[in-house]
C-alpha cells in the first residue's frame, strides 16, 4: 500500500548511490519565481513561504538535498574553516544551487546534480551552507569540475543574492554574511556531514 502515496521529498528519497560526489536535488524555486516556494516539512508538499520582498531573484534553480540535515557537524565544519564559533546548523535539509544552461519553468521536481563547490552562509549565526552545483548532463556547463571553473560573474550574482534576499532597506546590520566560498572538496565534506547529522537526528535517535 505504501507504494501508491508519494514520498516525502526530504525524508522518502534517496540521496543516490554516488553521493556526494552525484546527488539528487529536490527544486523548490526557480529563478522565474516572484513567490518563494518551500518544503512544508510535516506533509512534504510545496507551500508558499513568502513573496519575494525585493526585486532579487535567485540565480539558479534553488532547491535542497534528501536526507540530509544541518545541525552539529556541519557547524563543527563551518567553525573549523570560517575560523570563528558556529554554535549549530540551520536546522534545515542541506540547500543547493543547481546551474543549468536551459530554463527549468516550476519548482517540484528532482534532478541529478554534480557539486563543484559552496557558500558558507551564516544566518544570524547559525551554519546555512548553499552547495553549488551543475545539472548532471548540461551541454554547456558540464567542463564545469570546480568553482574555480565557475565565471567569477555567476558566483558574485549567487553571493548578491543570499546576502540580501532577507535584508531590509536601511537596516543598520544584514542578516547574512558569507564566511567563505569554496571548491569541490569541501563541499563533498559538507554534504558527508550533513548525511551524519540527518542520521543522527532521524534514524539512531
Amino acid at each position: 500500500m505504501t507504494k501508491i502515496f508519494k514520498a516525502h521529498p526530504w525524508h522518502g528519497i534517496s540521496l543516490g548511490e554516488n553521493a556526494p560526489f552525484e546527488v539528487t536535488a529536490f527544486i523548490e524555486i526557480v529563478p522565474t519565481d516572484t513567490v518563494k516556494y518551500e518544503i512544508d516539512k510535516k506533509s512534504g508538499y510545496l507551500k508558499i513561504d513568502r513573496p519575494q520582498k525585493f526585486s532579487n531573484i535567485v540565480p539558479a534553480l534553488y532547491g535542497f538535498l534528501p536526507q540530509t540535515y544541518c545541525d552539529e557537524s556541519v557547524a563543527e565544519f563551518a567553525s573549523q574553516k570560517a575560523g570563528r564559533i558556529v554554535e549549530k546548523g540551520d536546522g534545515d535539509p542541506l540547500d543547493i544551487c543547481v546551474l543549468s544552461e536551459r530554463s527549468v519553468t516550476h519548482g517540484d521536481i528532482l534532478l541529478q546534480a554534480i557539486p563543484i563547490g559552496g557558500i558558507r552562509l551564516i544566518d544570524k549565526g547559525e551554519a546555512d551552507d548553499k552547495i553549488i552545483a551543475i545539472m548532471k548532463g548540461d551541454e554547456v556547463y558540464k567542463n564545469w569540475k570546480d568553482i574555480k571553473d565557475c565565471p567569477e560573474a555567476i558566483v558574485n550574482r549567487l553571493k548578491h543574492y543570499f546576502l540580501t534576499y532577507k535584508n531590509i532597506p536601511g537596516a543598520e546590520k544584514p542578516t547574512c554574511e558569507i564566511a567563505n566560498i569554496y571548491g569541490k572538496e569541501e563541499a563533498f565534506e559538507v554534504i558527508r556531514r550533513s548525511i551524519i547529522d540527518y542520521k543522527n537526528n532521524f534514524i539512531n535517535n
